[in-house]
């Protein structure tokens, strides 16, 4: 059995900066990648394996991050990324933020206030469940600011995230792309299995009477938010192992381009007596 290169599953995956982008011609049930799905577990454990090392690396030197966003519907499989891309990767070397509804102190401050406060220290990976993509996805769809204040929104995110990567953060924005008809199969999950019960939100049911509204708010943050600092991946995800694979083999691809090397401690080891 064979496996896609990481720079097959990136060019397949990502939005081109500057081009137009269409999130109908991005098949949520696409399998090209992995058509074999036991391959693409016995791979996703590869990579997440050799993530954990890396990781290892990268919080050794603590001279750089990474932020990975996750973005995407309810049961589109954030938090299942989550859990199996980052599998065997140690806590300790983890950031992991949930946005949800911003608090009275949040909106006190502008919306990015929280979103910088998040993101990781040098040496460790954060990952954004949900993110400051939500000021121009949820609310611009339910209208919670104006259309002007939202249009402004894009160039300063943009701003914002090159901020970032001009300052040691690398940053890797995917945007899981879960369809129609299987969100509503595993929103029935939560009400007929037990132990997904609790994951059930009614308000979830009033997002997807807005499904055009949301796709076509994706569209436009992808189109005006992909960027060659911070491009856009759009991730098929009807599979949630093919999904997760596809989004581990980005993660070790981006971590080893950072090559990273065990730092070397220099004369300091010289002055401890071992004897």
């Amino acid at each position: 059995m064979s496996h896609p290169s990481i720079s097959a599953v990136r060019e397949a995956l990502k939005a081109t900066p500057g081009q137009p982008f269409e999130l109908a011609l991005h098949d949520s049930g696409d399998r090209s990648l992995f058509p074999d799905k036991k391959e693409a577990r016995v791979q996703l454990k590869k990579d997440a394996a050799a993530i954990d090392e890396l990781q290892d690396k990268l919080y050794a030197n603590r001279d750089r991050a990474l932020l990975v966003l996750l973005q995407g519907m309810d049961t589109s499989g954030k938090s299942g990324v989550i859990r199996n891309v980052f599998a065997f990767t140690s806590p300790l070397g983890l950031q992991v933020e949930a946005f949800k509804a911003p608090s009275k102190t949040e909106l006190a401050h502008d919306y990015l206030w929280r979103i910088h406060e998040a993101v990781p220290r040098k040496g460790r990976i954060g990952i954004f469940d949900r993110s400051h993509y939500e000021d121009v996805l949820v609310v611009k769809v339910r209208k919670f600011a104006p259309e002007d204040v939202i249009e402004q929104r894009y160039e300063q995110i943009n701003s914002f995230e090159k901020h970032l990567t001009e300052n040691g953060v690398t940053i890797l924005k995917f945007m899981l792309n879960v369809g129609y008809e299987e969100q509503g199969i595993r929103l029935q999950e939560r009400i007929t299995e037990e132990h997904k019960r609790w994951k059930f939100n009614p308000a979830d049911l009033e997002d997807r009477k807005l499904w055009p509204d949301f796709m076509k708010a994706y569209e436009t943050a992808v189109q005006r938010c992909s960027t060659e600092h911070a491009p856009w991946y759009i991730v098929p995800a009807d599979s949630r192992t093919r999904r997760n694979a596809m989004i581990a083999r980005i993660v070790r691809g981006t971590l080893e381009d950072m090559d990273l090397a065990w730092p070397d401690p220099g004369n300091r080891m010289s002055d401890f007596d071992f004897g």
